[in-house]
C-alpha cells in the first residue's frame, strides 16, 4: 500500500510539474505573440510615416524629397538621365471657379495619368502645387519623347471634375544630364526650359546646352535642394 501511495504521489508531482510547464509555455507564447504584434505595429508605423514623408498628400505621388533622393542616386551611378518638369497652365482659374477641393481632385487625376507612363520614365513626382516632375532613364530622344507623351496625357482628354468637363493644358520643360552637371544644374536647366515653354506657348521645350539662356529669361529655379 505504501508503494502505491508513493507511486501516486510521484505521479501527481510529475503531472503537476507538467501542468506548470504547460502553463509557463502558454504564457511564454502569449508574450511572444504580443512582442511580434508590437514589432509589426512599430514596423507598420515606421513604414506609414516614411510614406508620408516621401509622398505628396494630395496625389500620393513621390514628393520633392523622393525626387531629389532618386536624382542623387542615379547621378552617382553615372547612367543616362533626363528630367521633365511640368506646370499646369492657369490652374488658379480652376481653383477660383470650382473651389480648392475640386482643384485637388484635378491634381489627383493628373497624377494618375502621369504615374501610368511606362519606361523610360522611372519616377513621376508631385513637387508642389500644380508642378510635377518625371525622371527619365535614357538619352535625349527618350527624354524628349517622355516630355511630349506627358504633355499629351495631361492635355489630350478633358477631366471630369465636379460634373464638368475641364480641359487642361501644361507647359513642359525637359533637359538631359550633361557630363559636367550636378543634380541642381539639371533641375535648373529643366526649369528654364519649362519657363520657355510657358512663355512661348509651345507646350514643350527642351534645354539646349549649346545655347545660353536668353538674357530676358528670368531664372525660375526654385530651391529644390
Amino acid at each position: 500500500m505504501s508503494h502505491l501511495h508513493s507511486y501516486l504521489t510521484a505521479a501527481g508531482g510529475v503531472l503537476a510539474g507538467l501542468a506548470a510547464a504547460a502553463a509557463l509555455l502558454a504564457w511564454q507564447r502569449q508574450i511572444l505573440h504580443r512582442q511580434r504584434h508590437t514589432l509589426a505595429a512599430v514596423a507598420h508605423d515606421r513604414s506609414h510615416w516614411r510614406h508620408l514623408a516621401t509622398h505628396h498628400d494630395t496625389t500620393d505621388l513621390p514628393n520633392r524629397r523622393a525626387l531629389l533622393t532618386h536624382l542623387d542616386a542615379i547621378f552617382s551611378l553615372g547612367d543616362p538621365l533626363g528630367l521633365v518638369l511640368i506646370d499646369l497652365d492657369r490652374f488658379k482659374q480652376v481653383n477660383d471657379t470650382y473651389g480648392h477641393e475640386h482643384g485637388n481632385d484635378l491634381l489627383y487625376e493628373v497624377g494618375r495619368r502621369l504615374e501610368t507612363l511606362g519606361p523610360p520614365v522611372v519616377l513621376a513626382a508631385h513637387l508642389s502645387g500644380d508642378e510635377f516632375a518625371l525622371l527619365v532613364d535614357g538619352d535625349r530622344a527618350d527624354v524628349e519623347a517622355a516630355a511630349h507623351e506627358a504633355h499629351h496625357r495631361i492635355s489630350g482628354t478633358p477631366y471630369d471634375i465636379a460634373g464638368q468637363q475641364i480641359a487642361v493644358t501644361a507647359s513642359v520643360g525637359h533637359a538631359l544630364a550633361e557630363p559636367d552637371m550636378l543634380p541642381r544644374d539639371l533641375l535648373q536647366a529643366a526649369d528654364q526650359a519649362m519657363y520657355l515653354a510657358k512663355r512661348t506657348g509651345s507646350g514643350t521645350h527642351g534645354h539646349d546646352p549649346s545655347h545660353d539662356t536668353p538674357p530676358d529669361v528670368v531664372t525660375r529655379y526654385r530651391d529644390l535642394r
